[in-house]
């Protein structure tokens, strides 16, 4: 009789992850805001909500929590990866790496570069994004945009568990230093098959999470589900998308995106984040440069407006593009046609 497949949720699968990771190699540490929690009915700590949520009790010594002081254990987390660990630091709310920017752009991207390579800094940066959980302005931006754009720095992205949990496994590996984008609402609103084994998945390779030959569409994170419900409606109509999700943001599978635009001849790019210097705006302009030949129509970008995020639950709602917003960019693509000077 065939068992059922294991059904984690992205939360779950990143909790293994890290699991496994400190339980096959001791130089691997885990701290942070909130990674320990409080203290339960049993007077015990390892209460923490998130993916961090009992690993203190598996895990006593390699477990921490980190007073509201980023600058001070980014900083910490920086030197621990420069002299023989491997980091895990949890910076909660991405908006919180204005306080420890310094740290991040000056000290973890280029110290390797600096030193000629006698020394690798192989840190995981851990940190909540995206729109959706009521959070306010400050604890509701996709700031993937600010570290793709720093050279030394990888940024992983990932949409659902299988990936988190391979992802997650494969940045804490790596030599490099790695901010890994976990959005908040695909922490119980994502849930899929992931195999119990140890497995990590290569940074840089985007995944085709729907086959279509009619438009390419390319999303990040929760957008990755909005794009494919979008896909599902217009496929009624008879229009097939084609849906790439690029997982990792830096370095840029940008080969997976030529395959596909040259199959379907249109790209529509969505992004929850700001549409100015952004992923959206650098995949677009990429594709334009490089593939201009194999486009039927303009590009197209879906992304949310220039402006912080609001509060009021019904402006917040309507911030992040949506599985109709994006099905009536698609549909801009097909109706028009890209004038080429012969």
């Amino acid at each position: 009789m065939t068992q059922p497949q294991r059904v984690l949720s992205y939360l779950e699968a990143l909790n293994e992850a890290l699991a496994q990771e400190m339980a096959a190699d001791p130089s691997v540490v885990v701290f942070g805001e909130d990674n320990i929690g409080g203290t339960g009915c049993d007077g015990t700590l390892g209460h923490a909500w998130g993916p961090t949520r009992g690993l203190h009790t598996r895990f006593p010594d390699k477990v921490f929590d980190a007073p509201i002081t980023e600058a001070a254990f980014v900083g910490a987390a920086v030197g621990a990866a420069a002299t023989g660990l491997r980091p895990v630091a949890d910076l909660l709310f991405v908006d919180f790496a204005g306080v420890c920017f310094d740290q991040i752009l000056n000290q973890a991207a280029k110290l390797r570069y600096m030193v000629g390579g006698k020394a690798k800094v192989p840190l995981v940066l851990r940190a909540m994004w995206g729109t959706g959980m009521r959070r306010g302005a400050q604890h509701s931006q996709s700031l993937y945009s600010l570290f793709a754009h720093i050279p030394g720095l990888k940024v992983v992205a990932p949409s659902n568990p299988v990936d988190a949990k391979g992802l997650l496994a494969a940045s804490i590996q790596d030599d490099d230093p790695v901010v890994f984008f976990e959005h908040k609402m695909l922490y119980f609103g994502s849930r899929g098959v992931v195999p119990e084994d140890r497995y990590t998945i290569p940074l840089g390779e985007a995944s085709v999470v729907r086959e279509g030959k009619d438009a390419t569409i390319v999303a990040i994170g929760r957008m990755v589900h909005e794009s494919l419900a979008a896909a599902e409606q217009l496929s009624r109509t008879g229009i097939e998308c084609e849906v790439v999700d690029p997982r990792t943001l830096s370095p840029f599978d940008f080969d997976t995106v030529y395959a596909s635009v040259e199959k379907t001849g249109r790209l529509v790019v969505v992004d929850e984040s700001s549409p100015r210097c952004s992923i959206a705006t650098d995949i677009a302009g990429t594709v334009a440069e490089h593939r201009f030949g194999a486009l039927a129509a303009a590009v197209r970008t879906v992304t949310g407006p220039h402006a912080p995020v609001p509060f009021s639950p019904v402006l917040e709602d309507a911030f992040a593009p949506g599985a109709a917003q994006i099905a009536d960019a698609v549909r801009s693509t097909l109706t028009t046609t890209l004038s080429k000077a012969s």
